[in-house]
Parts: structure tokens; sequence; C-alpha cells
């Protein structure tokens, strides 16, 4: 039934969300932040480098480039992102009156849409965005296990950190999707076993071979020769953690442990606004026809956020962190209610009064942020 907008909230909190996203574009490209540019100049001149991908993509199209592309081509991701994710909604639940508290509590999390707008220019989303698609595609043949092993590396080839970020959930899918489905026969056990060790290689390549060898003057001296704009010099700021080894980043996010903490009881609440939807997400796993499906789930679930929780021992953007974790539990989500289900689960309550104004709290909360809590 569809209602006016003053007769349902969850339709009004939808174009609030609008809204609120908006201002965050504009918010971020109005203003002089971090930007990730640096990304689209480091390809593979001198040689095979780390996080260099998008860049050589980039350098087959402009020799220079201009700080407005950071912005275009996150954009078009993040846009193909939101398609993506209307798309699988649609297909798993539908927007009946039912279901839109459920499609609310996701995409108008800050944790989700919101967050990629602020950090536009990072690596997260592409990772989002593949796992959205592994989802949607058809997951019987062995050809979707090559398909997310090849995803998975390209993802590594963006950001390494992939590794612990996006590819744990899209070994979740592929196990929910394919295998409990299709079973683990001689062939897709030895691809599956095959593909995990190319992406392992792949990673361990592109974090203690993938450094820099050249001087730092002439690295930048190069990203300069790239730059559309050679006089903003201070783009190039971050051109030193391509010559960082792990245990530098070790140390530095351990430096900034004290005051980054402080941010962990923020980060429990904006997880604890999203109640229930992990009401509802606990319930799809009870109702999972088969005990064992419910185990493995339960075990991807701990597998997912140990991943998140050594990233948190490695790398200091928390805020970025926790807010991919949560993306990853809407997809795992997603994931779980494709599975044979013993009973129906009731949706979130739309009329419930405690469930709309936690829905309005996180209508209205813009994003989370890179590092610290907004």
């Amino acid at each position: 039934m569809n209602l006016p907008l003053r007769e349902n909230p969850w339709r009004l909190m939808l174009a609030v969300n609008l809204v609120v996203i908006v201002g965050v574009f504009f918010y971020k490209i109005t203003r002089e932040p971090y930007v990730p540019y640096i990304h689209l100049v480091v390809d593979y001149h001198f040689g095979f480098t780390k996080r260099a991908l998008i860049g050589a993509l980039v350098s087959l199209f402009a020799t220079k480039v201009p700080v407005w592309l950071v912005f275009a081509l996150s954009g078009v991701v993040w846009l193909i992102t939101l398609g993506l994710f209307v798309q699988l909604f649609r297909r798993t639940f539908g927007f009946d009156h039912a279901h839109m508290p459920l499609f609310v509590f996701m995409a108008g999390s800050p944790f989700f849409l919101k967050n990629f707008m602020f950090t536009l220019g990072h690596f997260d989303i592409y990772g989002c965005a593949l796992a959205i698609g592994l989802l949607l595609l058809p997951a019987r043949s062995i050809g979707y296990v090559i398909s997310a092993a090849l995803g998975s590396m390209i993802l590594i080839l963006i950001h390494h950190i992939h590794l612990l970020m996006y590819v744990p959930t899209i070994a979740v899918i592929v196990l929910l999707r394919h295998y409990l489905v299709q079973g683990f026969s001689r062939q897709n056990t030895i691809v599956g076993i095959a593909a995990a060790a190319c992406i392992a290689l792949l990673f361990a390549a592109a974090q203690f071979y993938g450094t820099m060898q050249v001087p730092p003057d002439e690295f930048v001296r190069y990203l300069q020769g790239r730059m559309a704009d050679p006089t903003r010099t201070n783009l190039l700021s971050f051109s030193f953690i391509w010559y960082q080894p792990l245990s530098q980043e070790i140390h530095d996010t351990w430096a900034r442990m004290p005051s980054n903490i402080l941010g962990i009881p923020v980060f429990a609440l904006l997880i604890w606004l999203h109640a229930p939807l992990w009401r509802y997400f606990a319930g799809l796993i009870s109702a999972l026809a088969l005990e064992s499906h419910r185990r493995i789930v339960i075990a991807a679930l701990a597998m997912v956020s140990a991943a998140y929780l050594i990233m948190f021992a490695i790398v200091f953007d928390y805020s970025r962190w926790v807010s991919n974790w949560a993306v990853c539990m809407f997809l795992i989500l997603h994931a779980v209610k494709m599975l044979p289900s013993s009973q129906d689960v009731k949706p979130i309550p739309a009329e419930d009064r405690n469930t709309t104004v936690l829905g309005w709290i996180v209508t209205l909360i813009p994003r989370v942020g890179i590092i610290r809590p907004f």
C-alpha cells in the first residue's frame, strides 16, 4: 500500500536520506579534506607495485590526471553500487511496506552509502560492489567460484588490505551460495583450494614485493609528471606509504591506539542503533532449515569479524573498518536469506514506535568517518 509520505515515516526517511547524501556530497567536494588522488597517478611504471591497478587503468586513458577525476570516477562507482544494492534488495526482499524498515536500516545506515559518499576516492567500495554483484549472479557452476577468485585478485591489486576487508565476505558468499547448495564435489573443492592459494600468493607478492624500489625523489618526480597541476604537491604527501613496511604500519597504528580507542563506545552505540536489523538477522539464522547451515553461518560471521580485528591492529582507519564490517554483515544477511528456511521470519515491525525512533536516528546521522567517528 502506497501511503503519502506524511503517513509513512519509512518512505519519508528514504527521502531524508537522499537529502543527507546530497549534502554529504557537496560537503566533500567544496572543502579541502584529504583527497585520495595519489592512487590515480601511481601505476606500474617502476614495475609491479602495490595499490597501483586503478592508476594503471587511468593511465591508459589519461596522460595527465586532474583532481576532479577522483570524484568523477568514484562517483560513478558509488552510483553503480547503489544500483546493484537496490536490485539485490528488490530480488531478495522486495519493496513492499513490510520490508521498508529493513531497507532504511541498510541503505540509510551511516555505515553504508552515506559513508561511501564521504570516503569518495577510497578503495573500500570496490569490494562492496563486487560482493553485491556475486549475490546477484547465478551460483550454480564452477565458473562462479572462478569469477569470485578473479574478482578478489583484482581487489588485492587495487589494495592488498582487501584480503581482510572484503575477500573474507566474498568467500562466505561463495560458500553459502555455491558450496552449501551444490555440495563439495571433487572438482569444485579443488578449484576452491586453488583459488584460495592464488589469492594468498598474490597478497604476499603485493605486501612484500610491491614496495617502491626507486629513490623517493624519483618516485615523486614521476608522479608530478602525471599530475594535471604539478604544483599541488600536497596531494602527494602520502607517497611514503609505497615505501612503508608492514612493521611500520603496525607501529603507527599502536602509537595512535590510546586516542583512537576512545571512539569504541561511539562505534558500539552506532551498532546498537541498528538493533532491529540485528534481531532480524538473528531470526534468519535461527530459521535456517539445517543445523549445519546455522553453525556454518555463525562460524563465517566470526571469521569475517576476526579479519576486521586484525585490521584494527594493523591500520588505524577505524571508522572505515567499522563501517565496512557493518556493510559485510548486511551483505551476508542477504546470502543467508537465500538459504533454505524452516519458517518465515517476521520483518522488522514498521509500526513499532521504538523501531521508528531508531530509524530516524540512523537516517539523520550523515556518516561515520574515516579514522575517528564523525
